[in-house]
């Protein structure tokens, strides 16, 4: 009797079997007026990461070249003293930081040097010469050297009467704050636009859902698992999310690749030079350009694992 009934069952499983769809065609259609939308809607939501992305890349590289530059240069200052020789006071200054050791480098501005550096505020008309301004001495370390500082002041103050040091500590202060600045607001940027993209597939998934109900209600009644079904959700916003994707990294790729030669070609002018001076040349460095493809891939699996996500529990309310 049991092996009668054990047969029994095994017939009903492959008649059972044979109802089932041979996946021929898929249970989403592939170029519906939702999948369109939620292509163009990944599209924008990449694009915009993206440049959130290579934005912050941009400014961490500049404040990065900032800082190493800056922290391989000292300043030192001198002003006029009654009853000194300016000049002399000059030369005094510029003998102690050769000597020194782990200096490498060392050039004294000029007086035409010196006003060009106030006329942004002073005019180009101002008679500098009756005005006492300071002298500034720029100092370069050597390769690999370590210099110590307090010495070199000490002797400065012994040696030279008006001159003071500047190694510039408190404005790598403000660039490194800049730049984890900038970092954490592209990380909270980029977590918003996650978000979104992950709300809009959950939308999008479950108005497949509710259009393709009677088909996921007769496959789940026939036996089809919860998993064979959540598969072909996820397989089809996997291809969706990839294309928009690819789409909007694409297009930003293009754009930092227009800002880079629209760079070159203002580079001489004023305003070119000023951004050339914050962000660089806006070339963006070929782990950038990894940065936006890994990040477009990112997407594709973000939706797909939302797809997956939805279709579940969404399944598990069809009785």
């Amino acid at each position: 009797m049991s092996d009668m009934r054990m047969d029994g069952e095994l017939s009903i499983r492959q008649r059972m079997a044979g109802l089932l769809p041979r996946m021929d065609t898929p249970i989403v259609p592939k170029n519906s007026i939702a999948g369109r939308a939620l292509v163009a809607v990944v599209a924008i939501m990449t694009f915009l990461a993206s440049l959130t992305v290579g934005a912050v890349m941009l400014v961490r590289a500049a404040a990065s070249d900032w800082q190493s530059d800056v922290s391989r240069e000292i300043t030192i200052q001198v002003r006029p003293e009654a009853g000194q020789s300016f000049e002399g006071q000059i030369e005094r200054a510029v003998e102690v930081a050769r000597e020194f050791s782990g200096v490498g480098e060392v050039r004294a501005f000029s007086a035409e040097e010196s006003a060009r550096l106030l006329e942004p505020w002073l005019g180009s008309g101002a008679a500098l010469q009756d005005l006492p301004v300071p002298r500034i001495i720029v100092v370069r370390l050597a390769p690999n050297a370590t210099l110590d500082l307090a010495q070199l002041r000490k002797l400065l103050s012994e040696r030279v009467a008006g001159a003071s040091i500047d190694d510039h500590r408190a404005w790598m202060d403000r660039m490194r704050a800049m730049s984890n600045t900038t970092i954490l607001g592209g990380i909270g940027v980029l977590l918003l636009m996650v978000a979104a993209t992950m709300l809009s597939v959950a939308f999008a998934t479950r108005g497949a859902m509710a259009a393709n109900r009677p088909i996921v209600e007769v496959l789940h009644f026939i036996g089809a698992t919860d998993g064979f079904i959540a598969g072909q959700f996820q397989r089809h916003f996997l291809v969706l999310g990839l294309e928009g994707g690819l789409i909007g990294g694409a297009a930003a790729v293009v754009v930092f690749m227009l800002a880079a030669v629209a760079g070159k070609w203002g580079f001489g002018l004023a305003g070119g030079e000023q951004l050339a001076m914050l962000f660089g040349t806006f070339v963006l460095r070929i782990e950038g350009y990894l940065a936006i493809v890994a990040q477009a891939i990112l997407i594709a699996v973000v939706t797909g694992f939302t797809s997956r996500q939805t279709v579940n529990q969404t399944l598990r309310t069809v009785e």
